[in-house]
């Protein structure tokens, strides 16, 4: 059992034009077994009204009628090939939204027989839709999954989805918190997944340009799509959480 981040379903504020929503349980084929994961979104309200939706969690009518309070739908983000589930739903319900493919998630998706829309490609530049205000680059070096991960500039929040996981043990059984702390996500000390972490042999140098430019970002807060994200010392964690990368 993994408890919920309650409320869920209903945006929480972060700071001026940035607001979380804490979603439901989705289970995942994982180290021989399923594995149940809390998952987050995280919201961005651009200057011209238009809302940056980030791996969108499920549409419930409760969090659309909440999110069209707080502007128009434009962006759905899939940050990396396994964050995308639900933008496909998201996509029909407000089909003047651009869908964002991260690299790889095509071909996941058609693995995996699961439908998907999406409209346009993210790269390592950020398009100009929202490039004032939002940061991003592809973090690369792994064999396994390319993330792309973006920063808020106007709150300095970094926002990830699987790089840093955080999950807090009051939160799970005990059977998932033994397998936590054995792959090296146990908060406050959570981290890139170990299993993650070993697709990066023999490329972690790109790996390390990666992350010396967000630590130029210098964010104050981290998102993170599963378990308990960082409201302040935003670099010193980080800096914490990638130190498996070791020195260049």
């Amino acid at each position: 059992m993994v408890d919920l981040y309650e409320p869920i379903n209903i945006p929480k504020i972060v700071d001026e034009n940035i607001w979380i929503v804490d979603g439901g349980i989705v289970t995942m084929a994982m180290y021989g077994t399923r594995i149940q994961f809390p998952t987050r979104m995280t919201i961005v309200r651009l200057k011209n009204g238009e809302l940056w939706c980030h791996s969108p969690v499920e549409l419930t009518p409760q969090l659309k009628a909440e999110i069209d309070k707080l502007g128009v739908v434009r962006h759905l983000i899939s940050p990396n090939k396994i964050h995308y589930t639900y933008i496909h739903n998201w996509a029909k319900a407000y089909p003047e939204a651009t869908a964002w493919a991260s690299p790889g998630v095509l071909e996941r998706a058609a693995q995996q027989k699961i439908e998907v829309t999406f409209h346009a490609f993210l790269a390592d530049e950020a398009p100009i839709e929202w490039s004032e205000e939002i940061a991003q680059l592809i973090f690369r070096g792994s064999r396994f999954m390319d993330e792309v991960v973006f920063f808020h500039r106007q709150s300095s929040t970094l926002i990830l989805a699987d790089l840093i996981e955080n999950f807090e043990l009051n939160k799970v059984s005990k059977k998932f918190g033994f397998l936590i702390r054995l792959i090296g996500c146990a908060a406050p000390n959570g981290k890139t997944p170990l299993d993650l972490r070993a697709t990066f042999w023999g490329r972690k140098n790109q790996a390390r340009e990666c992350f010396k430019e967000m630590l130029e970002w210098e964010p104050q807060k981290i998102i993170l799509s599963h378990g308990k994200w960082y409201e302040e010392n935003g670099t010193a964690e980080l800096r914490r959480a990638f130190a498996w990368l070791g020195e260049g």
